[in-house]
């Protein structure tokens, strides 16, 4: 099963919540960044149907593939 870790950060004159590169909107201050991390990780945990899903890999290739959607990531908040 994966890992997915939310930071609370500094970022744009207030503070965001920052999962690998990718960063949340910003939040006027830490403790709002931080509830929007928490329920953005429970809602990451929460069972959806399967589907088949289409994307591009980085070769520009497409991929279709089977999603399991109760095959959801742990996750925990930092910050």
């Amino acid at each position: 099963m994966s890992h997915v870790t939310y930071r609370i950060v500094e970022h744009d004159g207030g503070w965001a919540y920052k999962v690998g590169d990718t960063f949340s909107e910003t939040f006027p201050s830490h403790d709002t960044a931080k509830a929007a991390a928490i329920r953005a990780a429970r809602e990451q945990k929460v069972s959806d149907e399967n589907a088949m899903i289409e994307y591009a890999d980085a070769n520009g290739d497409w991929i279709t593939e089977r999603a399991d959607g109760h095959d959801r990531p742990e996750t925990d908040v930092e910050g």
